[in-house]
C-alpha cells in the first residue's frame, strides 16, 4: 500500500479504517427481510474498489461528475466511497426528486455518469434522456422490474462491479493508489441547495470542507469507539455527508441503514443509536405523535403525563439556567423518568442517546423545552450548504432554547450593519458551480479571509449565542411599519399536534398577520374520532367547526406570547397539504412562498377583505400523474386578537 504523510481527503480516513479493523470489525449494517446484516470494513473496500476501478474502466477521469439518486443503503454508500476514491465527485439528489428537476441537476452539474438504485429513478431518467446528453452510462443497483429492459444505456452495479475486479486482478495496488492521489483540495461533492427561491445551485465542496466540518462538530460531541448512526437524511442534503458517512470514515462510526422508510421506527428503536439528527419536520412530527399517543392513551398514563411532564420542564429550565436543582425536583423528576419518560425514550429509540439535533430550520423553543423535559438532550445546529452544514451549535451546559447555538471547530459567525449572519472559516464552500456571479455574490473577502452571506437575519447576544429570526428577505415589513418573523410564528404553531404546516402572510399592503394553516390529519382524525365527529375526506374534516375551533385555541395561545403586531388575527384551514411536486415546497421541506402566494392570492386577499367563506378550486397532482380539482368552502376563522366572525347564512 502506497504510504501517505497523513488523511486529507475522506477515502484516505476510510483506507486508515480498513488497515486498521479490516475483516474483524463491523462497518455499517443493513435490515434486509427481518435480519439486520453486517459488513466489515473488509467487505466494504473491497465493495468501494469494485465499484471505483470499474468506474474508471468505463472512462471515469480524476474530476468527472456523478449523479447519484436512490435510498440510502449500502451499495449507494459503497459506490459513494468508490467513486470519490478514484477521483471522482458526488453529486447528490433528492430520491423523491420529479424527473424533471433531476434533469437540471443532472444536466447543470455536467455528470457524465448516473447512479440511479432501480427501476423508478431509471425511468426518471429514460424520460429526459434527451435533455441530460453529457451522461453517458445510467448504473442502478436494484434490478427488480429491470430484467426486460434492452438498453446499452444502462448498466448494472454488479456489472461495473465485475470491470473493477478485472482492473484489480490487472492491478492489485491501483485502488490505493488512486487514493493516494487525492488531496484536501479536491472537489468531493457539488451539494444542490434548495432552490427556495429559484434554480437550485451547486455548492463546490472539497474534501478539506467535509473533513473540517466533522471535526466542528465532533469538537462539540466526540464520537466513541462503537458508536451507531442511522442513515435517514437524503445525500441530497448536506447533513448525511457531513454527519453520517465523512464521520464514519474518519471515526469509524457505525453506519446502519433501515429495512425501508416505513420502518424507521422501528429501526431506529432497534438499533439506539448514541446521536441522531433529524431535520425539524421529523422533530415537530415526533413532538405530535408523543403529544396525540398520550391523549389517546390509558387513564393512567395520561395522568402521569400531566402531572410529570411539568416537572420535566421546571428541571430542564433550571439545569439550562445553570440554576440549582432541589432534592425535592431532583426526587419528583427521577420517579417520573421510571414511569413515564424512560419508557417514552425506548419507544423513542432513544435509550443509548447522548446527544440530538436538529436542522433545516429552526425548531421553536416549546419544542426544545419538550424534548429536554423528556430525558432528551437535543440540540440547535444552524449550517447551510454553503458551509458544509456547519456554522452554530448548542454546547452542552451552554443551551438556550431561544438561540441556535455558538460556533466551534474554527468557523466563526458574525452579523453585518444590516443584521445579515455571515459565516467564516475552513468550512465555507470554493462557490457555485458554473455560477460565477452568484459566487461573487455571496462571498465576502476582507483581510484574507473569506465570509459567506447566508441571507438570513440574525444577532449575536452578550454570551455568544446566534439568535435567528428568519430570512432577510422574509422578514416582512407590515402597512404600519412594523415587522415580523414569519418562521418564527409559523415554528411556533407547529408546536400544537394538530398543526401539521403553516405560513405566515401579511405584507406592506397588509395592517396584520394572517395565516394559511395545515392540520395535522393522523392526529386530528383520531381527535375527531374519540369527539364523535363524522368525516369523509381531509378537505371535510379541516372545515368542521369543531375543528376550526380547535386550531383557533392553537393560534390563541401562540399570539399571547407574540406582539400585539405579529399576532395572527385571522386564518384558513387548507383543504390539503403542501406539496413538493407541486413547487409549493423544497425537497427539503421549505415553503416556497412565492410560489404560496401566488397560488393562494385570492384566498389572502378574501382574509383582509374582511370575508368569513370562500370558494376554491384547488388543482391536485397525484403521484401516479394524473390531476384532480378539489372544490370546497373553506371558513375563514377569527383569532380572538381579531374578534368572532359569523359566518354566512347559507353555510350555517
Amino acid at each position: 500500500m502506497s504510504e501517505m504523510n497523513g488523511p486529507e481527503t475522506v477515502p484516505h480516513h476510510f483506507l486508515r479504517q480498513v488497515r486498521s479493523r479490516g475483516a474483524g470489525d463491523v462497518a455499517l449494517r443493513q435490515k434486509e427481510y427481518g435480519i439486520w446484516r453486517e459488513f466489515s470494513w473488509q467487505a466494504s473496500w473491497e465493495q468501494a474498489r469494485s465499484f471505483g476501478l470499474g468506474l474508471r474502466a468505463l472512462g471515469l477521469a480524476r474530476g468527472d461528475h456523478v449523479a447519484t439518486i436512490g435510498d440510502n443503503d449500502r451499495q449507494y454508500l459503497w459506490a459513494y466511497l468508490g467513486l470519490q476514491a478514484v477521483g471522482g465527485v458526488q453529486v447528490g439528489l433528492f430520491t423523491d426528486a420529479t424527473a424533471e428537476e433531476a434533469a437540471y441537476i443532472v444536466d447543470h452539474s455536467d455528470a457524465r455518469f448516473v447512479l440511479a438504485q432501480d427501476q423508478e429513478q431509471v425511468d426518471k431518467m429514460l424520460a429526459v434522456r434527451e435533455r441530460i446528453p453529457k451522461v453517458e452510462r445510467v448504473v442502478y443497483w436494484d434490478e427488480r422490474g429491470l430484467w426486460e429492459y434492452d438498453e446499452p444505456w444502462l448498466t448494472s452495479y454488479a456489472e461495473v462491479c465485475r470491470l473493477g475486479e478485472a482492473l484489480a486482478a490487472r492491478e492489485p495496488s491501483r485502488f490505493e493508489e488512486e487514493i493516494g492521489l487525492g488531496r484536501g483540495k479536491d472537489l468531493a461533492i457539488l451539494c444542490y441547495t434548495s432552490g427556495t427561491t429559484g434554480r437550485p445551485k451547486g455548492a463546490m465542496l472539497s474534501h478539506e470542507n467535509l473533513l473540517c466540518a466533522t471535526a466542528a462538530f465532533t469538537e462539540v460531541d466526540p464520537l466513541l469507539e462503537g458508536d451507531n448512526h442511522i442513515s435517514l437524511l437524503p445525500l441530497g442534503w448536506i447533513a448525511e455527508h457531513a454527519w453520517g458517512v465523512a464521520p464514519h470514515c474518519v471515526h469509524g462510526m457505525v453506519i446502519n441503514f433501515p429495512e425501508s422508510p416505513e420502518t424507521v421506527r422501528e429501526n431506529v428503536r432497534e438499533i439506539a443509536p448514541q446521536r441522531v439528527l433529524y431535520n425539524s419536520r421529523l422533530w415537530d412530527g415526533l413532538l405530535g405523535t408523543v403529544q396525540a399517543r398520550m391523549a389517546e392513551s390509558s387513564w393512567l398514563n395520561r395522568k402521569m403525563y400531566e402531572i410529570f411532564l411539568p416537572v420535566g420542564r421546571r428541571l430542564a429550565d433550571r439545569k439550562l439556567a445553570g440554576e440549582a436543582v432541589s432534592p425535592g425536583l431532583r426526587l419528583a423528576y427521577a420517579i417520573g423518568d421510571w414511569c413515564l419518560f424512560q419508557p417514552l425514550r425506548d419507544k423513542l429509540g432513544f435509550t443509548k442517546l447522548r446527544a440530538a439535533y436538529t436542522a433545516g430550520g429552526a425548531l421553536s423553543p416549546d419544542a426544545m423545552r419538550f424534548f429536554h423535559a423528556l430525558g432528551i438532550n437535543l440540540k440547535q445546529i444552524y449550517g447551510l450548504t454553503e458551509v458544509t452544514g456547519s456554522g452554530t451549535i448548542h454546547w452542552d451546559g451552554d443551551i438556550k432554547f431561544a438561540s441556535v447555538g455558538r460556533p466551534g471547530g474554527g468557523v466563526s459567525v458574525r452579523t453585518d450593519e444590516d443584521g445579515e449572519i455571515q459565516i467564516g472559516g475552513p468550512t465555507v464552500f470554493r462557490g457555485y458551480y458554473n455560477n460565477p456571479d452568484a459566487t461573487a455574490e455571496a462571498i465576502v473577502e476582507e483581510n484574507g479571509e473569506r465570509w459567506f452571506r447566508t441571507g438570513d437575519a440574525g444577532h449575536i447576544d452578550e454570551d455568544g449565542h446566534l439568535i435567528y429570526l428568519d430570512r432577510m428577505k422574509d422578514m416582512i415589513t407590515l402597512a404600519n411599519g412594523e415587522r415580523y418573523a414569519p418562521q418564527f410564528i409559523e415554528g411556533r404553531l407547529k408546536f400544537s399536534p394538530h398543526v401539521l404546516d403553516v405560513m405566515a402572510v401579511g405584507g406592506p399592503a397588509q395592517a396584520y398577520v394572517t395565516a394559511l394553516i395545515i392540520i395535522n390529519f393522523d392526529n386530528v382524525s383520531s381527535w375527531a374520532e374519540r369527539q364523535g365527529i363524522a368525516f369523509t375526506t381531509f378537505a371535510d374534516l379541516a372545515q368542521k367547526t369543531e375543528v376550526c375551533e380547535l386550531i383557533r385555541q392553537a393560534v390563541d395561545e401562540v399570539n399571547a406570547d407574540l406582539p400585539p403586531t405579529s399576532r395572527v388575527r385571522r386564518f384558513v384551514l387548507l383543504p390539503k397539504e403542501f406539496d413538493a411536486d407541486e413547487s409549493e415546497m423544497t425537497r427539503s421541506r421549505k415553503l416556497r412562498r412565492d410560489v404560496l402566494y401566488r397560488r393562494y392570492a385570492e384566498m389572502i386577499e378574501m382574509m383582509y377583505a374582511g370575508q368569513a367563506w370562500i370558494q376554491v378550486q384547488t388543482p391536485v397532482r397525484y403521484q401516479d400523474g394524473s390531476e384532480a380539482v378539489i372544490e370546497t368552502d373553506l371558513r375563514i376563522v377569527d383569532s380572538s386578537a381579531q374578534g368572532r366572525q359569523q359566518a354566512p347564512a347559507a353555510h350555517q
